[in-house]
């Protein structure tokens, strides 16, 4: 699983390499100064320079084979690897945090997670996560799946809205995975962007990976990545946006904001890959990325029964649309 715990469109199954420690590789260039842990937090954002420090300490930070000092001078052309050791999990606790659910049998539930709603515990967000929720909605769900993200199957991001089926026992658990992994599971997604794609609907497929130089950012690659395909249709369209519905047929971080971006029509309201200036040219300016998981239709896992779920886009994202559309709409 991908190290960006709380900001993911639809993640993998619990289980991947997010969970085992991960490696940061920089070559300093020339002329670089100052000292070398302060270089480091400059290179690696999402790590501060008192835990570059503690990882220093801890003989985590090497070059060349051997361990450095924080205050010790970068010299050009030195590699210098950070081993990041994964995070110490913790049992979450059930919260009572309400849940709008859209169907519930023994074996799994759908859920419409709003968003601002982190999936499940990570760094800096040890609780009031949909896991604590789900603990207290369902008293058996621990354990499902494992401690740490128990029924927890796939995720979306912090900030977008939408469906998302939760396992209850191990069974429905180890089923949901496999309709997962094999393509077996219809993700239908609205995303409000900024621009117009050069055709109606299209594909985009490319390989996904880690942004060579900014850490945060997921891009698409050419070597190294992961394959992912986003299809993707207009629905409607104004002089500067356009309403797209995209059908993803893999879950790759960030999959729908990279594509999209590639696309050269970045998601609105998307602080990491979008455009911030654009954003606030816009008649309602809006509060998170304008991303909603609006369809998930599967084959139910234990029963067989034909399943299939429908989210109209909740109200911040309603009024944006109203907002964007209602004076300059074109038909396509």
């Amino acid at each position: 699983m991908n190290e960006e715990l709380d900001d993911i469109e639809d993640g993998e199954a619990p289980g991947g390499s997010g969970d085992a420690e991960n490696t940061l590789a920089f070559t300093v260039p020339p002329e670089t100064s100052g000292r070398l842990d302060a270089w480091l937090a400059t290179q690696a954002p999402e790590l501060s320079r008192s835990r570059i420090q503690a990882l220093i300490k801890e003989g985590r930070v090497l070059s060349g084979g051997m361990t450095v000092k924080a205050n010790a001078r970068p010299a050009a052309g030195q590699v210098v690897e950070i081993h990041v050791p994964p995070p110490v999990p913790a049992v979450p606790q059930p919260e009572d945090i309400p849940l709008d659910v859209v169907y519930e049998d023994g074996g799994l539930l759908v859920v419409n997670k709003p968003a601002g709603l982190v999936v499940h515990p990570a760094p800096g967000h040890a609780a009031g996560t949909l896991v604590n929720a789900l603990l207290h909605h369902c008293s058996d769900l621990s354990g499902v799946g494992g401690v740490e993200r128990p029924g927890i199957v796939h995720r979306l991001d912090k900030d977008t809205s939408g469906l998302m089926t939760v396992a209850k026992n191990d069974t429905a658990m180890t089923g949901l995975m496999r309709l997962f992994q094999t393509g077996g599971v219809v993700k239908e997604y609205l995303a409000l962007v900024h621009g117009a794609p050069p055709h109606p609907h299209g594909t985009v497929s490319g390989q996904i990976g880690r942004h060579p130089t900014k850490r945060r950012r997921m891009a698409v690659v050419r070597d190294g990545g992961k394959r992912a395909v986003t299809h993707y249709a207009v629905e409607r369209q104004s002089r500067d946006v356009s309403l797209m519905r995209c059908r993803i047929e893999t879950g790759r971080t960030h999959q729908i904001r990279v594509h999209m971006q590639a696309l050269g029509c970045p998601v609105v309201g998307d602080a990491l890959y979008g455009r911030p200036s654009a954003d606030k040219q816009l008649p309602l300016v809006p509060a998170r990325q304008m991303l909603h998981a609006a369809r998930l239709a599967f084959t139910h896992p234990v029963s067989g029964a034909a399943l299939a779920f429908d989210a109209p886009p909740p109200k911040d994202f309603s009024d944006v649309l109203a907002a964007v559309f209602e004076s300059s709409t074109r038909p396509l």
